[in-house]
C-alpha cells in the first residue's frame, strides 16, 4: 500500500479574465463528478481535490498581490502518475482552465510533455499536511464501503429467510466468513488490507530518529535562544493587540459562502489571511508549522488529530514571499460543529500557529486566551475563509469514523474469535 501526498498548483490568472475564470469553474463544481471539462470521477487515485481563485484579499495589507487560480488535491502516491493522468486524460479540459493564466503554453504548443512541465513549474509545498490515516488508499475505501453494503444485505436477506434466534455471535461470524469465500469478486477481502510497504515505513522511523538526534544535539542552543524569543512573544503580543484590525464580513459573502457548505456528510474549508509583518512572526510560523508537519506525520497519522477525529485532510501554504497563508482542509458535519471541536480540544493549537495572522483575537504566550473567545475566534474564521470554486470528494457519502470503522469490519472478518470478541465485531455491522 502506499502513502499519501498533496499536491498544489498556483499559477496568476491573467488581467481581466478572473471573472471568466470563475464562469468556467462554476461549470466544472455545478457536476464536479461527470461535467465535460475536468470530470474527476474518471480519476483512480484521488480523495479530495478542489480549484480555489485568490484574490488581493483584504486590499489594504496586499497591494500588488495579483489574483491567481490554485488547483490542490490529496491523491495516493506517486505523484507522478497523477500528474501523468492529468495530462493524458484531460488535456483539453486543462487548456480551457489555464488558458486564463500566465505563461500557459499556446494553442501550438500544448502537448501532453508540455502541460506536464507547466504544472510542474508551478508546484508549491506544504509547510504542515495533515492525513487522517496514513497509506489507506481510495480503493481501498471504496472496497470496505462495498464490503460493508454486502455484509449487511447479506444479514438482511438470512434474517428474512431463517430464524437466528438461537444462534450466537461466533456462529454468526462463521456464516458470513462463508459468504465471503463463495464470493470470487470478494477474493480480496479474504486478505487483510497490505498496509504502507516496509522500505516507506523504516524510512519513516529512520527520518523520525534522525530528527530527534538533531533536535538534542541543538537543545543547549535552544535554551539560550527560548528566552529571547519568549520576550520578543510578548513583545508582539502586545503590541499586535493594541494596533489589531478588525474586518467585518459583509452580509453577500457569509451567504455565497454558506451555499457552498452541508451538501454532503462532508465539508471543506478554504481560507487566506495575512501573516503578521515582520521577521519574528514570520520565522514562528515557519518553525511552528515545521513542528506541525512532523507531528502529523509521525504521531497525529491514525485517524485522530488530538481529540478530533473528523478531518480527513488539511495542509498550510505559506505563499506571497511569507505574507501570507493558505489554509485548506477536508472534514465532516457543519463548520459550526467543526470550529467547536478545535475550541474544545485543540485551543491552545490553534492560537499557536493562527495568532500569528492578522486579525487573530489576542493571545498570551502564544498558546493561551486566543480561540477561547469563541465568538471572535469564529468571526475571524469567517473573515478570512474565501470561496471553493470546484472541489471533488472520491467518496463523500462516508465519514471518515465510517471510513475506519469499514476498515476495522475487513480487518476482523478472518480468524477464530472468541463469542464476545465476535459479538462486538458484530456491532460494526
Amino acid at each position: 500500500m502506499t502513502h499519501q501526498v498533496a499536491l498544489t498548483i498556483r499559477a496568476k490568472v491573467k488581467p481581466g479574465e478572473t471573472e471568466d475564470l470563475k464562469d468556467l469553474l462554476s461549470i466544472v463544481g455545478a457536476d464536479i463528478e461527470r461535467n465535460e471539462i475536468l470530470p474527476f470521477a474518471r480519476l483512480s487515485n484521488v480523495h479530495f481535490a478542489r480549484f480555489v481563485i485568490l484574490d488581493g484579499g483584504e486590499k489594504v495589507l496586499n497591494q500588488g498581490i495579483q489574483p491567481s487560480l490554485v488547483f490542490a488535491s490529496n491523491v495516493d502516491a506517486p505523484l507522478g502518475d497523477h500528474l501523468t493522468e492529468w495530462v493524458r486524460d484531460f488535456g483539453e479540459g486543462l487548456d480551457q482552465v489555464y488558458s486564463h493564466c500566465e505563461g500557459y503554453p499556446g494553442p501550438d504548443q500544448r502537448t501532453p510533455s508540455s502541460r506536464l512541465d507547466y504544472l510542474q513549474a508551478h508546484m508549491v509545498p506544504s509547510q504542515a499536511f495533515y492525513v487522517n490515516t496514513i497509506g489507506r488508499t481510495v480503493e481501498q475505501i471504496h472496497q470496505e464501503a462495498q464490503l460493508r453494503d454486502i455484509l449487511e444485505g447479506f444479514l438482511d436477506r438470512q434474517q428474512a429467510e431463517h430464524d437466528w434466534s438461537g444462534w450466537d455471535a461466533r456462529r454468526v461470524h462463521a456464516a458470513i466468513q462463508d459468504f465471503i469465500r463463495g464470493q470470487p469478486d470478494l477474493r480480496w477481502a479474504e486478505r487483510p488490507a497490505e498496509g504502507l510497504t516496509f522500505g516507506w515505513r523504516l524510512k519513516e522511523r529512520i527520518r523520525f530518529f534522525l530528527i530527534l538526534l538533531v533536535l538534542l544535539v541543538l537543545a543547549p542552543v535552544s535554551l539560550l535562544v527560548l528566552p529571547i524569543w519568549l520576550i520578543l512573544l510578548r513583545y508582539h503580543e502586545k503590541r499586535d493587540a493594541a494596533q489589531e484590525r478588525h474586518l467585518r464580513l459583509s452580509h453577500q459573502t457569509r451567504k455565497t459562502l454558506a451555499l457552498d457548505e452541508d451538501r454532503l456528510v462532508q465539508n471543506q474549508f478554504s481560507a487566506v489571511g495575512n501573516i503578521k509583518p515582520g521577521w519574528f512572526r514570520v520565522l514562528t510560523v515557519r518553525g511552528l508549522l515545521w513542528a506541525l508537519n512532523f507531528s502529523f506525520r509521525h504521531i497525529f497519522n491514525r485517524g485522530i488529530l488530538a481529540g478530533v477525529d473528523t478531518i480527513h485532510f488539511a495542509q498550510w501554504i505559506m505563499i506571497d514571499g511569507g505574507q501570507r497563508i493558505l489554509f485548506m482542509s477536508n472534514y465532516d458535519g457543519s463548520l459550526e460543529s467543526y470550529m467547536d471541536d478545535f475550541i474544545n480540544k485543540v485551543a491552545g493549537g490553534l492560537n499557536a500557529v493562527f495568532s500569528n495572522g492578522v486579525g487573530y483575537p489576542k493571545t498570551n504566550w502564544l498558546v493561551l486566551e486566543g480561540a477561547k473567545d469563541e465568538q471572535a475566534f469564529k468571526a475571524f474564521l469567517r473573515k478570512h475563509q474565501i470561496p471553493t470554486q470546484a472541489w471533488y470528494t472520491a467518496y463523500g457519502w462516508l465519514t471518515a469514523r465510517n471510513i475506519d470503522n469499514n476498515a476495522k469490519l475487513r480487518a476482523g472478518l478472518y480468524g477464530e474469535k472468541e463469542e464476545q470478541d465476535a459479538a462486538r465485531w458484530l456491532q460494526r455491522l
